[in-house]
Parts: structure tokens; sequence; C-alpha cells
């Protein structure tokens, strides 16, 4: 039987910075210029030229991209201690997604010359950006095949279990997903209607295998919802 924190992810796992001492990550982060994005405004924007990436220190950010029709898409959340754009600012390319705050955050941002020398005095930092960049790669190859081949409650499934193992916090009634999270949230992450997801996770509420309230979800049984994202 697995325990609530198998299902969550390590917070070591995500982060830059490991193999750089802790007295050399203040010399990083002054190298850049920290900056202050209050809940709802935007960091920056689709399409924009990509002058900074930037590093999480506190809060959320939330990535979208705008459908050919006009909707909104979540792509990704981005925690703290996780960068954003890094790529977009190598390539000196525009930035391919919306990046905004979910809640208060706080982020540092250096440009291209800057990272780039930071990354030539910090090797493993490469390292783990590109590995970071990989695991993304594979997340959204994953997304990608879920949106071709599952049925919608599967993929809502497996985007809760995504988000609350990168974002979820044990209690003892279950795993809450730690930050403002809508049902119009989670139809934009999945590509399904808003009145789809209202539907499915009335049914599992009544099942037991989660609670909601004003924008906040919690699992209470996530060995129920693995099992019906593994087999439906």
């Amino acid at each position: 039987m697995n325990h609530l924190s198998d299902y969550l992810e390590s917070p070591i796992r995500s982060g830059i910075f490991t193999g750089i001492s802790e007295e050399m990550r203040p010399k990083i982060f002054s190298a850049g210029q920290r900056r202050f994005v209050k809940a709802g405004t935007t960091l920056f924007h689709e399409a924009d030229a990509a002058r900074q990436c930037y590093f999480v220190q506190k809060g959320r950010l939330k990535l979208t991209k705008q459908h050919i029709e006009g909707k909104e898409a979540i792509v990704r959340y981005i925690n703290p201690g996780e960068m954003t754009a890094a790529v977009a600012v190598f390539k000196e390319n525009t930035y391919p997604v919306t990046a905004s705050a979910v809640e208060d955050t706080t982020v540092v941002g250096w440009d291209r010359p800057t990272i780039l020398k930071i990354l030539s005095d910090y090797p493993s930092l490469t390292i783990n950006l590109l590995s970071g960049a990989l695991d993304r790669l594979e997340e959204m190859q994953k997304r990608y095949l879920e949106l071709c081949a599952e049925r919608v409650e599967q993929r809502i499934a497996r985007a809760l279990l995504r988000i609350m193992r990168r974002s979820g916090r044990k209690t003892h009634e279950g795993v809450v997903i730690d930050f403002r999270l809508s049902r119009q949230d989670l139809a934009d992450y999945t590509g399904a209607t808003l009145y789809t997801v209202s539907r499915i996770l009335s049914a599992w509420e009544k099942k037991g295998w989660i609670s909601s309230g004003r924008e906040k979800i919690m699992v209470n049984d996530p060995h129920a919802l693995v099992a019906f994202a593994d087999n439906g």
C-alpha cells in the first residue's frame, strides 16, 4: 500500500541548484533582477521578445497559450525553485507562452549575457536546466498522447494527479493542491469544457475521492484516482 507521501514529488528533484553550494547561490541571485509580481498580473506575454529568464523564489506562475480560436490553454504551473523561459532566452527567440502570477510571486530574472556567464561558471546548473527541460518535454509528450488516446475522465484524473504531485501538501484528510485551482483552470489545463469538469468532479466527490471548495481541491483518495487514470 502506497503512503500519501509516495504521491508527492520531492522538492530536491525540482531544484535547479543541486550541486551548487549554499555559499555560491547568493552570488548567482545578485547577478539578476528581483521582481515582485502581484497575483493575477502578467510577468511576460506570449510572442514578446524573450529578454529574461526567471527563477521563482516565492509564489507560483501559470503558463498559458492562446489557441487559434482565441481560447486559453494552461500549459504548466511553475513552482518555487523552478525556472521558466530559459530556452527562449538562449535562442534569442520570443516567449512561447504567457506567464502570470497565480498568487503574489517573487522572481529573479537574468538577461541572456548574464545567464550564459552564470552557466559557464557553474556547469552543474547547465546540467540541471537541461534535465528540467527534458522532463518538461517528456511531460508534454505524455499529455499529447493522453489527449489523443484517453477519455476525458482519465485526462482529468491524470491532470489532478500531476498537479498534486508537484504542488500537493499532505494533510490528515488527504493531499490538498496548495494553490487556487478553479474548475475552469482544470478545464483549460485538460482541454475539457467547464461543464464536463464540474460533472466529473461532482461524481468523484460523491465517491469520496476528492473534495473541493472555492478554488481549492483536495485529493482524499489518491490510490483510487491512480487506479481510475490507469484503467478507466
